[in-house]
């Protein structure tokens, strides 16, 4: 008698540093989802409302500090308890160190909110990448999800889209256009990315 194999949701572990709303955007796209489950948020700041935001979504949460995730191997072997088959960095701001990339190769990847190469790099994150934007006169933005290696930004492309820098936009009203962009197109590429990975 043949036994049909259950697949089991792909594990997916988010880091932030603040707000968390493109956490709370996966985590919700993924809650009923057969390809992928958040397991858990990690963030580098105590007072991030991102942890609220899992709290209140009933998932596991770790606020880390520098010595755990770069000196020791604490954060590292949580991680590896875990196995998660994918890290996503929502708005993580701390540069990621090269013994988790290594335990975990091709499976951390990052969403940047400018069209990398371009206004990417140590610094660049939230409304200054806007206001970069703006005050080069680029006439167009976007957002870019990248795989993550141990520089800034430098990882391969995995996805870009891009949308016109109207002549009255601010920081602000940029930062809202760019903030639909995530939220439309993050959950979308980390499906894709997972269901090929099934696939593989």
């Amino acid at each position: 008698m043949n036994t049909l194999k259950t697949i089991s949701p792909k594990k997916i572990v988010v880091f932030a540093s603040g707000s968390g709303t493109n956490a709370e955007n996966i985590i919700r796209n993924f809650q009923n989802s057969k390809v992928a489950r958040v397991v858990a948020v990690f963030s580098n700041k105590p007072s991030a409302k991102v942890l609220v935001r899992a709290h209140n979504l009933k998932i596991k949460s770790l606020c880390f500090d520098r010595e755990s995730f770069y000196k020791s191997n604490e954060v590292l072997n949580i991680l590896k308890d875990m196995n998660p088959d994918l890290i996503v960095l929502a708005g993580f701001l701390w540069l990621f160190p090269s013994k988790i990339l290594k335990a975990f190769p091709g499976k951390v990847i990052n969403l940047h909110p400018a069209l990398l190469p371009n206004f990417g790099g140590a610094g660049m994150y939230g409304e200054r990448v806007h206001k970069a934007v703006i005050d080069q006169k680029h006439q167009e933005t976007g957002i870019t999800i990248h795989y993550v290696n141990e520089n800034y930004d430098e990882g391969q492309t995995i996805f870009q889209t891009s949308i016109p820098v109207a002549s009255n936009d601010t920081p602000k009203s940029l930062a809202e256009k760019i903030h639909e962009l995530e939220y439309r197109h993050f959950p979308e590429v980390i499906k894709n990315l997972l269901e090929n990975k099934a696939n593989d």
